[in-house]
């Protein structure tokens, strides 16, 4: 019996290390997830070898292997070139040197793999024109133009979070200004709220239950995402935006209002406005789309 082909995706997030194998069509063999923290690289790279070998000898050799991470990636797409942040040793870390046997490795920025895993299986589907934005505590960002996943000149293309939204604001970690990270990120909240709000989802709780103060605060950070939104699709040109990351379970305290404000200030040519919609692929998005992204030679290019 012949062994499926099949890639291997892993999504080297802050907290956890997310693992996936996936056959081209996006079909889910095995997956894994494994706390990291602050474990030294040898401890998890270890691990993650032994992984991928017990796959290989049950699913036979893969084709492929994709990393996920944040930051910006080298031109080669084989490491992490810059990061900020908990995971600041996997700059430069050469990710086809750890794994020689496999015959492809590539590494794509976190938010640019989930993008890939949203528009190949997930809610933009078929997508030429689409952006996403992913909602925690921080907000990253990855857009497809035409079909082409962008990149830019040293890989910032696509950091959506960093749109500036007040020319006066407070500055975020690259230094923009009155950002849409920190008008809506939950890294910020306690600072926005005045010390009221240490997590979203107890701000949307107290909004649900139509509390005055937490009305206020919500909904000028939605307010603030939709102004970024509508900037964004004046320069992308996006038919849909996805909404992912832990704000947008908030559903439809996030989507009404926000509808409700697009609505107020979309440009609509031909009565043509986007369409938002929330990511459908969960946690695994990011593994999943690296699997995809380091199997596939045509499609979605770089």
């Amino acid at each position: 019996m012949t062994a499926p082909a099949y890639g291997i995706g892993i999504d080297m997030g802050g907290t956890n290390l997310k693992a996936i194998t996936a056959s081209p069509n996006g079909e889910t063999l095995r997956e894994c997830v494994q706390w990291v923290g602050n474990t030294p690289r040898a401890i998890w790279l270890s691990d993650l070898q032994a992984l991928v070998a017990d796959w290989a000898a049950d699913l036979g050799p893969p084709s492929a292997l994709g990393v996920a991470a944040p930051g910006l990636i080298g031109d080669e797409e084989r490491a992490v070139s810059w990061m900020l942040g908990d995971r600041e040793d996997l700059v430069g870390f050469d990710w086809p040197d750890a794994f020689p046997s496999i015959p492809r490795v590539r590494v794509l920025n976190d938010a640019k793999a989930a993008l890939v895993a949203e528009r190949e299986l997930g809610a933009a589907r078929g997508e030429q024109n689409v952006m996403l934005l992913t909602l925690g505590t921080g907000v990253g960002g990855a857009a497809i133009v035409d079909g082409r996943l962008l990149r830019g000149a040293i890989g910032r293309a696509g950091h959506l979070g960093h749109l500036c939204l007040d020319l006066g604001g407070v500055q975020d970690v690259v230094g923009t200004p009155g950002s849409l990270e920190w008008q809506i990120g939950e890294g910020s909240l306690l600072s926005r709220s005045n010390g009221r709000f240490a997590d979203t989802r107890t701000l949307v709780d107290r909004f649900s239950q139509g509390e005055e103060e937490a009305t206020a605060i919500w909904l000028r950070s939605v307010r603030a995402l939709t102004c970024a939104i509508v900037s964004l699709v004046n320069v992308l040109d996006s038919d849909t935006v996805i909404l992912g990351g832990g704000i947008a379970s908030a559903g439809p305290s996030l989507l009404d209002p926000l509808q409700e404000e697009l609505d107020g200030i979309e440009w609509r040519p031909f009565g043509r406005g986007v369409t938002v919609r929330l990511a459908e692929l969960g946690q695994m998005a990011g593994a999943l789309g690296a699997a995809l992204y380091a199997m596939g030679e045509e499609g979605i290019e770089k």
